[in-house]
C-alpha cells in the first residue's frame, strides 16, 4: 500500500454527517476527492473544517491535469509536504501533528517512519548507482537529500 492510501480524513464521522453523505475515510481516495473537493458541499461544513479543507485543495489539488485529481500530482504534492516537514528535523509523531493541523488529515506516526525509512533507503540506492556510474553530482545530491531525511 502505498504511502498517500495511508492518509485518513480526521474527524471523519464528523464531516460525513455534516455533509450528510458517506465517502471512505482515506485522504487521497476517488470518492473522498470527489465529496469533500467538489465545491458545492463546502458550505455545509463549519468554518474550521472548511479552512482546512480548502487549504487542502489549494496546496495539493491546484493542477493543470486534464484528470485532476486523478493525476497522481496531489499525492507526489503530499510526499514532498512530508518529506519537507522531516527536513525541517520534524519526528513522525511531530509531522503527524503538523498535518493534523494544517489539513485535518492524520497518518499512523508508524506509517509516517516506515514511509521516511523506505525513502532513505531508496536515496542510499540511488547514491551508490550514482558512483557506479560515476555520476559524482548525482551522488552528492542523493547523500545530501538521505542525510537531510535521515537527521
Amino acid at each position: 500500500m502505498a504511502f498517500p492510501d495511508k492518509i485518513y480524513v480526521k474527524n471523519h464521522r464528523q464531516v460525513v454527517s455534516q455533509l450528510d453523505a458517506n465517502f471512505p475515510k482515506g485522504a487521497f481516495h476517488g470518492a473522498t476527492l470527489d465529496v469533500l473537493f467538489s465545491g458545492s458541499n463546502l458550505d455545509q461544513l463549519n468554518e474550521a473544517t472548511q479552512e482546512r479543507v480548502l487549504d487542502f485543495a489549494k496546496d495539493f489539488l491546484d493542477c493543470d491535469c486534464e484528470s485532476n485529481p486523478y493525476c497522481g500530482h496531489p499525492e507526489r504534492k503530499f510526499i514532498q509536504y512530508v518529506l519537507e516537514l522531516r527536513a525541517q528535523g520534524l519526528d513522525p509523531e511531530a509531522i503527524v501533528d503538523v498535518m493534523t493541523e494544517d489539513y485535518m488529515v492524520y497518518a499512523y506516526p508508524g506509517d509516517v517512519y516506515s514511509f521516511l525509512d523506505n525513502a532513505v533507503r531508496t536515496l542510499e540506492a540511488v547514491e551508490e548507482l550514482a558512483a557506479v556510474d560515476g555520476n559524482p553530482e548525482a551522488e552528492r545530491r542523493a547523500g545530501e537529500k538521505k542525510r537531510e531525511l535521515s537527521g
